[in-house]
Parts: structure tokens; sequence; C-alpha cells
């Protein structure tokens, strides 16, 4: 795509005017709802004007969808850059508590702005179904008519859409102050401030779209312990003596180093040194002192997972206990393991063999492929799985919570590299996402009637009727993906498959 369709919502429209937008317009119709941040603000309203007079970034022009029926003009702000934190700023918005009626409704708050517009005459079009959420109350440098709209709710058929010029989505803690850029400590410093009105006013906008909402506090869990076991329990002494060049020690710890991760290797319900000088009295001149761990996973900062030491127990006598891993029963998992290998004659009873589980994770993905001194020793079909995941991989450098009930894992494959002209990784991928399929069908009697699907190329998913389209998917699993926590950017090209020999999955 070249720069110029970058702007504003041009992407969009290119991909979606015509069907897209039909199908989009009459969900919304027949009862959806549309929330639009930003660019998407542009494209939900009837005109976008962006940047009028300046001729490498101007866009003006109508817009299908038309839930807004006027005009979003922008930038409501000077001084806008693509692919930067140059025109962000801190703005000031006072909410409409009229217009939202649930929730705790802040009156005026700071909130994240980058390249919004304004919704011109808001107020001139309550007669069409719009109510103002929100206005700017800083000066603007574009005309905004009557009123300085910059949330509005708009009011579709059976449906609804709200569109937002700023990001009340759009946490602080993911910001780094620290980019070099005149002033923009200060703008990250006043978000932070205001973090909890942000909070409550996304909430509150939810709300009025009709959707439930979560009204307790949610903090991203801790990572836990990891567990490596094997399905022969001798086999786990076997694989950790394959990585005993990797270990080194630390105060009489164990630890592996690689490039990404270090992990710190205990045994099942041993006292370490460390925990035994940590249970005496007066361990510390702090008591009260955090841990490096506990400091690094603060929550009123961007937490750098990289720099946190993983406990990694080794289960060399038995496998984990169903109160080590309550939500991961190890024992079922190897039994059913080894039953399905003898119902599958071909099978050669390495996946899954090998095992490494935790509650909460960064990412399995991660672990393995970012790992790549532990990778090199790694046998094929040695698993990675997780209950939790806190820091998946998405494109570009998004990030991706998974929670409870997903199913999340990855596995090593050793790919020949003279085969990579006729069968690239990818392939590999591809494959994985049908046999999962055709797995789930195949289970037991009754469940080739489940709604899976393959959404190609790696989106596993189920469906669900709908009046509106029919059919719609909704994503269960998604193999080698990798929500947002970092700043707001352009969709990117997913990543070019792997070229190493040993892939995981």
């Amino acid at each position: 795509m070249d720069s110029f369709l970058r702007l504003t919502d041009l992407g969009y429209c290119r991909t979606l005017n015509g069907q897209g937008n039909q199908r989009i317009g009459q969900y919304v119709e027949r009862g959806g709802l549309y929330l639009g941040f930003c660019a998407g603000g542009y494209y939900g309203s009837k005109r976008c004007e962006f940047q009028v007079g300046d001729k490498k970034m101007e866009v003006i022009g109508n817009r299908e969808l038309a839930f807004y029926p006027g005009t979003c003009r922008g930038c409501a702000f000077s001084g806008f850059v693509y692919h930067s934190e140059a025109g962000t700023r801190a703005t000031q918005i006072q909410t409409s508590k009229a217009a939202l009626t649930k929730g705790s409704v802040p009156d005026v708050f700071r909130t994240y702005y980058n390249g919004g517009g304004v919704f011109v005459d808001a107020p001139k079009f309550k007669d069409k179904g719009v109510e103002v959420i929100a206005s700017f109350k800083d000066r603007l440098d574009v005309d905004a008519g009557e009123g300085s709209a910059c949330v509005v709710y708009c009011k579709v058929g059976e449906g609804a859409a709200l569109l937002t010029s700023t990001h009340p989505e759009f946490s602080a803690v993911n910001l780094d102050p620290d980019i070099g850029i005149p002033g923009f400590e200060e703008v990250v410093k006043a978000l932070k401030e205001d973090e909890q009105q942000r909070t409550d006013f996304l909430k509150a906008c939810l709300l009025k779209m009709g959707l439930q909402v979560n009204h307790e506090q949610t903090a991203i869990p801790s990572l836990s312990q990891l567990h490596l076991s094997s399905a022969v329990v001798s086999d786990t002494a076997q694989l950790l003596e394959t990585l005993e060049e990797l270990i080194t020690m630390q105060n009489g710890e164990e630890y592996i180093k690689d490039e990404n991760d270090t992990f710190h290797l205990e045994k099942p319900s041993r006292w370490s040194l460390g925990s035994i000088a940590n249970a005496l009295p007066n361990a510390t001149k702090n008591e009260s002192k955090k841990t490096e761990n506990e400091d690094l996973e603060d929550q009123d900062k961007t937490i750098d997972y990289d720099k946190i030491v993983k406990r990694l127990i080794i289960h060399e006598k038995d496998q984990p206990e169903s109160k080590d891993t309550p939500y991961f029963n190890h024992q079922a998992f190897f039994a059913n393991l080894k039953h399905y290998e003898t119902l599958l004659r071909e099978s050669d009873g390495t996946f899954g063999k090998n095992l490494l589980y935790g509650e909460v994770v960064t990412s399995t993905n991660t672990m393995l492929e970012k790992n790549t001194q532990i990778l090199r020793r790694l046998p094929t079909g040695f698993t990675a799985t997780a209950t939790v995941q806190v820091a998946g991989r998405g494109r570009g450098t998004n990030v991706w919570v998974s929670p409870p009930g997903s199913l999340i894992f990855s596995t090593v494959i050793r790919h020949s590299m003279s085969l990579m002209p006729q069968a690239p990784v990818v392939f590999l991928q591809y494959l994985a996402a049908l046999a999962i399929v055709e797995g789930i069908k195949t289970y037991d009697r009754g469940y080739d009637r489940m709604p899976v699907r393959l959404k190609w190329p790696n989106d596993i998913c189920k469906l669900f009727s709908a009046p509106i389209l029919g059919p719609n998917p909704t994503k269960n699993l998604k193999l080698i993906s990798y929500t947002p926590q970092s700043r707001p950017t352009p969709p990117t090209p997913p990543e070019k498959p792997s070229s190493r020999s040993a892939a995981s999955l």
C-alpha cells in the first residue's frame, strides 16, 4: 500500500467500499453496534475532511457508512505526524451526563489524542438521533461549527454507532515517556493522573451502547511458576541433561539465561538458600521492600516481562500434582495422550511427551522461539501450554491477553532446511490448523456436528446463528497468533514465516 492510502481512513475505503460497507451498514441497522476510534470516527461519518490545504496529507470525501450524518473535520489540533507521538496531547474533554446515564461518569478529564477530528455541528443533528457524549475543552485548530464534539452516539435503525476522535480505550501505562519528544513526558504524566476517569468514561460509553462491563478493577495477573514434566518421568532428567551446558550457578542456585528469558531452576517443594534466608526474622533491612520481580510487575508501569526471572520447577521424580497446577491435570493429560496414541498407529508418541506448563505465562511461542539456545536443544514434539497468556504476540508490536478457557500451546517441529523451497514452514501452520479442526470433529460421537471451522489461514472459529448475516465466525483459537496493549498503530502485514530449521507452532 502506498503512503497516500495510509492517510486517515483511505485504507478502509479501498478495502470496504461497496459490499463491505453495505454489510456493515446492514449489521448496524438490524441491531448491531459500531465503535469507531480516531480513524474509525472519520470513517463512520458522512464526510471526512482531514488536513485541508496540506497537499501532502489532505483527504476530503464522502463516506458510505454515514452513521454520523455530518462532517468529521481534523486534525482538531495541529502537529500530527504519522507513526509518531510528536502530535500527541493529553486533551481535556467535557462529558455529557445527560447522555451518559449509567455508570460513574467524570465531568472533565484528560485523554490521549493523536490526529482525530471534531464532529462538526453535532448538536444540530439531535433530531437525527445524534447525542453528544463529550466535547473538547481545549481551543481547536479547525472550524467545529456549533459545539466541539469529540465523542458522539448515533442511533442507526435498531442499532447504534459510537464515534470518538480521541482514544479513551488507551492507557498511559503503555506509553514510554523517555522517547525524546519534547513535552511528551508531561503528556504521559497527565494521562496517568486521569487514568481512573478514563476507565470510568469508557465503561459508561460501553453501557450506553447496551454492553455489559466489569465494574471491578481487573489487574493483569502475575506470572506463575513453570512446570517441566514428561509422560515417562525419567525423560525429564534426560531432557535436563541436554540443557546442562546452558545452566549457570549464582549464589548456589541454578539458572538458564537465554536471549529473551532467564529461568531459575527449582525442584518441587525444595527449600532454596534464598527462600530460607527470606524466611528468617529481619532477613532484609526493609521488610516492606519489594522483590525484584514484584517491582518489575508493578501495575503502575509498563511491565517488561523479558526482565522477569521465570521460576521453572523440574519434575524429575514425578509429575506435577493437581494441588500445584489446579487448572491443568497432568496425570489425566498424559494418560489420555497415551490412550489416543494407541488408537493412532502412525503416531510415534513424540508430540506432548515433554511438557512445559504454566498457569500464567508471557507467551508460549515467545518462550520457545525467542530463546534460541534452548530451542536448538529441545526435541521434536516438545510442547509449551498455559491457562492464561499475558503477552501473546500479535501483528507488529501488538500483544494480547488470552483468558482462561483458551487453547494455548506451542509445539516444536524439526523441519529440514532442504525442504523449505517445496514445503515452507508456513505450511506446517496450515496443516496444524486443519488437524485441530479435524481432531475436534472426530473426538467422539456427535462432535462432527460442532460448528467449528478454520478461518484461513490460522483462526479456529465456532459459528453461531445470527439473523443478520447468517453464520458468523467467533474466534476461539489462533495458531501462531501473537490485545492492544501497545501504542495505537495502523494495521501491519503479517510477519514472514521463520526460516529456522526448528519452528514452534
